[in-house]
């Protein structure tokens, strides 16, 4: 057994003992997982250890992320381990213990004044509204793209007491904004390539939780074609479910292959934009088929509270419009791949999938 499997499996092992809940504005989160997760290292997996971390590498950060999506998980593991912590090691930012949930916010209406010289990490006063922000209210800290007059800033700020005002997506996934009135934060000037390469992480964190939960709702669809029997054969006997299955199958491999190919592009360091833009893209589209179709085969049962089914659609649902739209990623895809011209657009297209 590999190292990444041995993470697996304790992620899996760990699962068992919480079960997928009704997140509410009483219950915002899984802390009890939080807890258990961090007591095992797995909140600093892919971080390093002389910043704090873990080690290991970004696979092992993506197994643990995705297993934790399959399994419905209310915890903010893929905005700490795949974009907020990430970012923060590399603008050489004091990285908070892995112990204490971070996640991350792009915010478009904030702006950062520096303290200082604001030559390299330095501090910084954040002023405006960063909305929409993963887990606000159950974050310790956020970190925050914003914008200065000298160019991108990536901010760390220690959240604590200030108030994030009580919005939800479809899971019930905290998404409230933080109200940043003068707050100091430690921070670095980022280029705008490296900022464009932050928010491209952050899309592609949402793909990998997207093609995640898109494996996990196909296996409960299939396991309940074959198990269901009605006029006197399994479901999975008649040819009209076995085409929607099949349907299914193609939509979850294709936006996994593509998810694989970002991750790996983010591992090389090259076209990471581009490469991410068409992981989200791709698994977007996915959930429109696959969410239907599993709630077609599953019938009436699949609608109800008590199955697990809904625990996962209204997550890719929800996902799939946040880190930007699949219109607004498209664009960005459709830009990269002209930008060399009509001679460069067969190696675009190519080095992209």
């Amino acid at each position: 057994m590999s190292d990444q499997d041995l993470v697996v499996e304790t992620v899996r092992d760990i699962l068992t003992g919480f079960e997928p809940f009704v997140l509410t504005a009483e219950r915002r989160w899984d802390a009890g997982l939080w807890s258990a997760l961090a007591d095992a290292g797995l909140t600093g997996v892919g971080l390093p250890e002389e910043a704090g971390g873990s080690g290991g590498e970004l696979a092992d950060a993506v197994a643990i992320v995705r297993t934790l999506a399959a399994g419905a998980a209310a915890v903010p593991v893929a905005e700490q381990l795949l974009v907020a912590g990430p970012a923060i090691v590399a603008a050489d930012l004091a990285l908070p213990s892995p112990e204490e949930p971070l996640t991350f916010a792009v915010g478009d209406a904030v702006s950062a004044q520096a303290s200082d010289d604001g030559d390299g990490p330095g501090r910084f006063t954040l002023t405006g509204t960063a909305t929409d922000v993963a887990w606000a209210g159950v974050a310790q800290h956020v970190a925050v793209l914003a914008s200065s007059a000298v160019g991108p800033v990536l901010a760390l700020v220690a959240v604590g007491d200030l108030p994030a005002s009580d919005a939800f997506n479809l899971a019930g996934e905290p998404r409230g904004s933080l109200v940043l009135d003068g707050v100091p934060a430690t921070g670095a000037l980022l280029t705008e390539t490296q900022a464009d390469v932050l928010r491209a992480r952050y899309a592609l964190a949402r793909a990998v939780q997207l093609a995640a939960a898109l494996e996990q709702v196909l296996a409960w669809t299939v396991q309940y074609a074959g198990e269901r029997v009605q006029f006197g054969r399994p479901l999975g006997k008649f040819q009209a479910i076995q085409m929607e299955l099949a349907e299914m199958a193609g939509e979850v491999t294709a936006a996994t292959a593509l998810t694989d190919a970002a991750v790996q592009a983010v591992e090389r360091d090259e076209n990471v934009v581009l490469a991410a833009a068409a992981a989200k893209v791709r698994a977007g589209a996915a959930v429109e088929v696959v969410a239907r179709l599993a709630h077609q085969v599953h019938g009436a049962l699949g609608f109800t509270q008590e199955h697990k089914l809904h625990h996962l659609t209204r997550r890719l649902w929800s996902w799939r419009d946040e880190a930007g739209s699949e219109l607004a990623w498209s664009r960005v895809l459709g830009a990269g791949v002209l930008a060399d011209g009509p001679d460069g657009l067969w190696p675009a297209l190519t080095r992209v999938v």
